[in-house]
């Protein structure tokens, strides 16, 4: 997991580098982190041999973050409602739904091995990032 608190730790310096509301750039670094834990719990296993790579963008219009693992790869559409009663008492199941709701653009790609996430979030020209 020192891997997850690195890639936290880049997004916060991104995002706080840009002046990005702090409302808004705490939803986006949870998001990453999220991403991040996802690809080292679920699509590496914690397995030390595989890799996750990471790249961030951000501009005055855009935040834009892609997670890759090395992982066998999922299926999106097996993925519970966290939302759904018997879901909510669940300790886990809302990463993706969290993604979801902090980003304008969540896509998936199946690498073969591993999976990738990209995650976009647009800003107006006069509400979004100042540098």
């Amino acid at each position: 997991m020192d891997s997850v608190a690195t890639v936290e730790e880049a997004a916060e310096k991104l995002i706080e580098g840009a002046g990005i509301d702090s409302d808004e750039a705490f939803k986006l670094v949870m998001g990453i982190r999220e991403a991040a834990v996802n690809a080292v719990l679920h699509g590496n296993g914690y397995d030390p041999a595989r890799q996750m790579t990471v790249t961030m963008e951000c501009s005055q219009e855009r935040v834009m973050v892609t997670v890759a693992d090395e992982g066998p790869g999922f299926d999106l559409g097996s993925l519970p409602d966290p939302r759904a009663e018997e879901n909510l008492m669940r300790g886990t199941g809302r990463g993706i739904f969290l993604i979801r709701s902090f980003f304008d653009e969540v896509n998936f790609r199946q690498l073969h091995p591993g999976t990738e996430i990209q995650l976009v979030k647009k800003f107006a020209a006069s509400t979004g990032a100042s540098g």
